[in-house]
């Protein structure tokens, strides 16, 4: 029980993220990078805190690690301009974990057992029909506003799914198999937050304009902080598999974020599709806990 009430922590800072940055305010370079200079805050705070022992590989990685992870985020900012914050939030937890869990089993044989395989593709297309209800719109409501743009939105989604699930499967898997360096978040963070600051002003081009909304944003990455932490407290009660599909359950908070405090409009068979989708995203995370512990 303490290790799920800890990973409610994650779940609600994480699912807040989006639909936060996005009450404050900025284009989603000005956020991405509002977002890492309040990461590399709190990573700096752990560092002293912590005093962790960082060797040259650890180092590599979370610079690596920590640009694809602004990658994603700054997909995820792109996708909520253009298909809305209660459409993208459940989108790309959604795909997230479709994608990882096809990569963990094509590439790295983490289902082993029959059941694995049975619950897992279950999951998946629990989640894939989720992905078609969160998304389905109202064919009797009225035009999309202009700044909806479902195409703009899916590419943006698929970058964003690009950079967050090659940044999992760098620290959960290639760490170890390549370089033999066992991922520790209270030691991998700080780094990590340097390579999301470069990530952030690479992908720009260089060009942020560095306005007052930017630094409205690193509250934004405090959260984020907040969150690692907590998530590697509920990893060490529950167990990681336990943790991460909590986490990914903020799905739930980033689209009644986007309705309430938002004001993302929704139709009454609209409201019914949400709830569909958000209902089959947490069967599909639950089942892939169960697959992981299997």
């Amino acid at each position: 029980m303490t290790g799920i009430l800890l990973a409610l922590v994650p779940m609600i800072a994480w699912g807040s993220i989006i639909f936060v940055s996005s009450k404050i305010g900025g284009d989603a370079n000005q956020q991405t990078l509002g977002m890492t200079f309040g990461a590399f805050i709190f990573a700096l705070i752990v560092f002293v805190v912590h005093r962790p022992t960082i060797d040259l590989k650890t180092i590599i990685i979370g610079l690596v690690g920590g640009a694809l992870w602004a990658l994603g985020q700054n997909g995820q900012f792109n996708a909520a301009k253009f298909m809305g914050v209660s459409v993208a939030g459940p989108l790309s937890s959604g795909s997230q974990l479709v994608v990882g869990s096809l990569i963990g089993v094509l590439a790295f044989g983490e289902w082993t057992k029959p059941i694995q395989y049975l619950l897992g593709f279950i999951a998946i297309i629990v989640l894939v029909v989720g992905f078609y209800y969160s998304s389905k719109r109202d064919p009797n409501a009225a035009a999309a506003p202009q700044h909806h743009d479902l195409g703009k939105g899916l590419r943006s989604l698929t970058y964003s799914t690009f950079g967050y699930v090659m940044y999992t499967v760098l620290f959960n898997n290639l760490a170890e198999k390549l370089f033999h360096v066992k991922i520790d978040t209270l030691t991998v963070i700080l780094p990590m937050s340097v390579g999301m600051m470069i990530g952030a002003w690479a992908i720009a081009g260089g060009k942020i304009k560095i306005e007052p909304v930017v630094f409205k944003n690193i509250p934004v990455g405090l959260m984020w902080g907040v969150g690692n932490v907590f998530m590697l407290l509920a990893a060490a009660e529950a167990g990681l598999a336990i943790a991460f599909s909590f986490s990914q359950l903020g799905v739930i908070i980033s689209t009644i974020g986007g309705i309430l405090f938002l004001g993302e409009k929704k139709t009454k068979l609209e409201m019914r599709y949400v709830v569909i989708g958000i209902a089959l995203f947490i069967v599909g995370a639950l089942l892939l806990a169960v697959v992981k512990v299997q």
